[in-house]
């Protein structure tokens, strides 16, 4: 019986989601708007946006504390 269930395990793997790679790649090319159409639609066929809603809060917080750090030097620099 254990013959008979290792080939039902093998045809049942989940699809993979977007590498990370991917996912930062779809992140910084969004907020810059140069996304195109093709990756667009890739991202938006991935199963679940989970990945990209979580990278996309993270390098915007990441933004808005590196402007915040260069604006805290360039003032203090004065």
């Amino acid at each position: 019986m254990t013959e008979s269930s290792e080939p039902e395990k093998k045809e049942q793997h989940k699809p993979q989601g977007p590498g990370v790679l991917k996912v930062m790649q779809s992140i910084v090319a969004g907020a810059f708007g140069v996304q195109s159409d093709k990756r667009r639609e890739e991202d938006f066929s991935s199963h679940s946006p989970w990945p990209y809603i979580i990278a996309g809060i993270l390098f915007t917080a990441s933004f808005v504390v590196g402007l915040i750090v260069i604006v805290k030097l360039v003032l203090a620099s004065q």
